[in-house]
């Protein structure tokens, strides 16, 4: 199915609600972006893929200001702007997740900006989460809506005092930030513990439902981050919350059906893709050209 809005057309891909956003003229105005909806669009693709506007740096950055009540970030990572960072997470396989969902800082809105393309392979992954949902059994339905899970972590003070710096609007030096702080920095709502450890570093407890309602909907999506990479961090320890392991079975099961309803994005330079970070999750097969360049943004949507 192909639309006409503007001088965008809109356009399904993939096996999902997924929707490529392109130009319909030869001459593309990248502009056109900033007053697209591409929130209220998100809200039923679940992710965006916008191709053949080639943007500079700058001006994915000044996207994602438009659509974005604040920023957040991966403090492991370098900026490159106000609000893009350069995405550096190895070369092996990276398994789906929530950006951030193993933690109560989980932004709502997730861009991707491809400055330099792969010549091949490296494609990032996207799995609907409602997918997922209305495939799983009964009994791992049953399972995930019994109780959260919670992710129990470890992270370096100079981390979580830059994240805490930047939450807070950059007004005090990182060094300036104290554990208590957080609790008024986290997602409203967020069920966290924070306990500083006696060398300065953090350790949380983070619970959420693997399985729950989602930014724009009421419906259930399975987005977590239960398969998913600790590249800069230490891994955390993930349990439901009466301390059991999550069986076997179903461990096996999800993993199938989420590689079976997963979708890959090929990159082409100057794309960028938006996801939902409530509803849909993201990966990436292994790195095969270490040359490619993609930026990354966290935010939250406005009102």
């Amino acid at each position: 199915m192909t639309l006409t809005q503007n001088t965008l057309r809109l356009t399904a891909i993939g096996n999902g609600v997924g929707m490529l956003i392109t130009p319909t003229g030869g001459e593309a105005d990248f502009a056109e972006l900033y007053q697209a909806g591409l929130d209220g669009l998100l809200a039923d693709a679940g992710h965006l893929l916008i191709r053949g506007f080639n943007p500079s740096v700058e001006e994915f950055n000044e996207l994602v200001q438009r659509y974005s009540s604040r920023t957040t970030l991966d403090p492991a990572r370098t900026f490159h702007g106000d609000a893009a960072q350069k995405v550096d997470s190895g070369h092996d396989p990276i398994g789906l997740h929530l950006e951030n969902g193993a933690t109560p800082f989980a932004p709502d809105l997730l861009w991707f900006h491809c400055v330099k393309a792969a010549k091949s392979g490296s494609e990032t992954t996207v799995c609907d989460g409602f997918r997922v949902w209305d495939a799983l059994s009964e009994r791992a339905k049953q399972v995930f809506a019994a109780q959260p899970v919670t992710y129990s972590r470890n992270v370096p003070k100079e981390m979580w005092q830059r994240l805490a710096a930047h939450l807070a609007g950059g007004s005090h030096h990182p060094s300036q930030m104290q554990v208590s702080s957080l609790y008024a920095l986290a997602n409203e709502g967020a069920d966290a513990t924070f306990t500083e450890e006696a060398d300065g570093s953090l350790t949380y407890t983070y619970t959420m439902y693997a399985a729950h309602p989602t930014r724009w909907s009421t419906r259930t999506a399975w987005a977590n981050s239960l398969l998913g990479p600790s590249f800069n961090y230490e891994a955390p320890e993930i349990r439901f919350t009466d301390g059991s392991a999550i069986p076997d079975d179903v461990i096996a099961e999800y993993s199938q059906v989420t590689e079976a309803v997963t979708e890959e994005v090929a990159w082409e330079d100057g794309d960028i893709v938006l996801i939902d970070n409530s509803r849909v999750m993201h990966g990436r097969r292994a790195i095969t050209d270490p040359d490619r360049t993609i930026l990354n943004a966290q935010s939250y949507a406005r009102s």
